[in-house]
């Protein structure tokens, strides 16, 4: 690790994961809409998506997240949805998750939602089964 001279020497490269390996190819990365970003339009992504920003357009994932400073209006079609953040539109997802920052006016349609106490939800719920589509 160090040379004589005081320099240090370059480590050995650690061992790719399966993990790692599989990210670098483009399967498993997240696409992140940053704080300072404003979005009009729909996102539709194969991956998993992260919320930080403004969207005005529907988004569709195979999973959503919402951050706390993100403001969504659209509509949400994802297998998990976790909203930390504003929403005005409808949620459509396996799972659903409003966190206790989450604002919520829309309609969920959800296989299990979870609703944390604090969570602002002005609107309706309504289960479905897995073979809805």
């Amino acid at each position: 690790m160090f040379a004589k001279d005081g320099k240090t020497a370059p480590e050995a490269p650690a061992a790719v994961t399966p993990d790692v390996a599989r990210r670098s190819n483009g399967h498993a990365t997240q696409s992140i809409i940053s704080r300072d970003l404003k979005i009009k339009g729909d996102l539709m992504c194969s991956g998993d998506i992260q919320i930080d920003g403004q969207v005005e357009g529907d988004v569709q994932s195979r999973s959503i997240t919402i951050g706390e400073g993100a403001d969504v209006r659209g509509s949400i079609s994802s297998d998990s949805i976790r909203v930390c953040g504003s929403v005005n539109g409808q949620l459509k997802g396996q799972s659903v998750v409003l966190a206790k920052t989450a604002k919520l006016v829309g309609d969920v349609m959800h296989q299990t939602l979870a609703v944390e106490p604090g969570a602002f939800f002005e609107g309706q719920c309504r289960r479905i089964d897995g073979t809805q589509s």
